[in-house]
């Protein structure tokens, strides 16, 4: 009964980076040892800790890293105990490898954005809104509906820090708007990604494990809309008055040398990265690195081009390595932390007891109305709202349970869209909270969680309507 209850206790909180290639590379029977609840307990302690940084003011990044290590020490001194040590070592250093390839993604879309922010692209579209006479109402709809048809084919974390950095500079100084527009388009750019294979890494992974065939994902096109429009709707109310002066004659902000330049690089750098997955079976990371390549030829280009033309300053274009520099580390720090500790959390065995409940012991609370393999694939959804989905799709298809097609499609439907609950249940979320630093905050965007569970259910509701003959 007590392990039972750890596990089911666990069930919502521990959604794990991956089942483990073998299933003897797991601490199976250790759930109820003091080390693993207290693992459980450090992790716990340092996710509350993350939630309440906008009253404590301590950065999200610092409870999870120090969680992590307390996590695999507690894992290690298990690990002699019991003579699995080899499998501690091979655990971390896969946990590592899956940060790396994200940390180096991330890395590269953060810098091509401050690149586009430098050459003052943002700036000029901020200026193009205003002279066409788009007031508060008007940029929260055009920048929900754009994150929506821009992430299938760039990628919903892209798309949002684009778009959230447009938000930011038309609406300064006000708050509100920020934080719901911020909140739209991060539901827009996850509900977006999730009907294309290009538009979100859990879709790409659903994709290559060969579960659903390409075509098949635009199916979820309409639950995917409804998903977006429910919550836009409704938050849409509570926009502020325009207190934004609207001039058609507002001065045009031009874009600098280069600018449509590093346009291109930047959705070069995105088919590379496409191009690199599907055709290759590189990853995605190693693309984006490619991409970051052109930038840097371009930095030394313009960089000559400069100094023979200001010979005497002898001042550069632009420094890439600033813009590398001014990254968001907070935000990529975080998702060390909480990827490594779920990792550690992983290898004391949870997973497989958590798919045990989900997908065979579990049954349907409304068997009237779906079955347990539903309500299964609608908790995973859930669980990504807690932990990023990205580690939420990998963990169930490592599981592999056996889905029909349209079991696939859904899981792949509320993995995509369920992290949009909370503010750090995406990538997206988590980046332009770290890009709307004090303005989208967990809080805030926690307020109208209950809007967004609304869409949440009435986009599955579509799916088995409207898609059927998958079933």
């Amino acid at each position: 009964m007590y392990k039972k209850l750890l596990a089911t206790f666990g069930l919502f909180l521990l959604p794990c980076l991956s089942l483990a290639a073998e299933s003897q590379n797991v601490f199976v029977d250790k759930l109820t040892s003091p080390y693993a609840i207290l693992a459980v307990v450090v992790f716990v302690f340092a996710y509350v800790l993350v939630m309440l940084e906008d009253v404590i003011h301590l950065s999200k990044s610092k409870p999870v890293i120090l969680a992590a290590g307390i996590i695999w020490v507690l894992i290690a001194v298990l690990a002699q105990q019991t003579g699995q040590s080899t499998v501690v070592s091979e655990s971390l250093n896969h946990g590592l490898l899956e940060y790396a390839e994200l940390f180096l993604f991330l890395l590269v879309a953060m810098t091509y954005i401050n690149v586009l922010e430098e050459r003052y692209v943002f700036e000029a579209l901020k200026s193009y809104l205003l002279r066409l006479g788009f007031g508060f109402r008007g940029v929260y709809w055009l920048t929900g509906i754009l994150a929506f048809f821009i992430s299938p084919f760039a990628d919903n974390l892209t798309t949002a820090l684009i778009l959230s950095a447009v938000v930011l500079s038309i609406g300064r100084g006000n708050t509100k708007f920020i934080s719901l527009s911020c909140i739209n388009i991060v539901v827009a750019a996850n509900a977006g990604g999730a009907f294309s294979p290009f538009g979100d890494i859990t879709t790409l992974m659903v994709w290559q494990g060969k579960v659903v065939p390409f075509g098949d994902f635009f199916s979820l096109f309409i639950p995917a809309l409804v998903n977006f429009l429910i919550p836009a709707i409704v938050m849409s109310f509570a926009l502020p008055k325009n207190h934004m002066m609207i001039n058609k004659e507002t001065e045009k902000v031009s874009m600098k040398p280069k600018a449509l330049v590093v346009i291109g690089f930047f959705l070069a750098t995105i088919i590379t990265a496409v191009c690199f997955q599907n055709f290759l079976g590189l990853p995605p990371a190693f693309g984006m690195m490619t991409g970051l390549g052109y930038l840097m030829m371009l930095s030394y280009y313009l960089k000559r081009k400069n100094n023979k033309e200001n010979a005497q300053s002898h001042r550069a274009y632009f420094d890439i390595f600033s813009k590398i520099r001014d990254l968001e580390w907070d935000t990529l720090l975080f998702f060390f932390g909480i990827l490594i500790s779920v990792q550690g959390l992983a290898t004391l065995g949870y997973l497989g007891y958590i798919s045990n409940v989900l997908y065979h012991d579990s049954s349907s609370i409304f068997p009237a109305l779906f079955d347990h393999v539903t309500q299964a694939n609608a908790i995973i959804g859930l669980l990504s709202a807690i932990i990023d989905n990205i580690p939420v799709m990998y963990a169930v298809l490592s599981m592999h349970p056996p889905l029909s097609e349209g079991q696939w499609l859904l899981v792949t439907l509320t993995a995509g869209v369920g992290g949009s609950l909370l503010s750090i249940g995406s990538a997206a979320g988590v980046a332009v909270m770290g890009k709307a630093h004090g303005k989208y905050t967990f809080l805030g965007h926690l307020k109208w969680s209950w809007v967004i569970l609304l869409g949440y259910f009435a986009s599955i509701a579509a799916h088995l309507i409207i898609n059927q003959s998958f079933f």
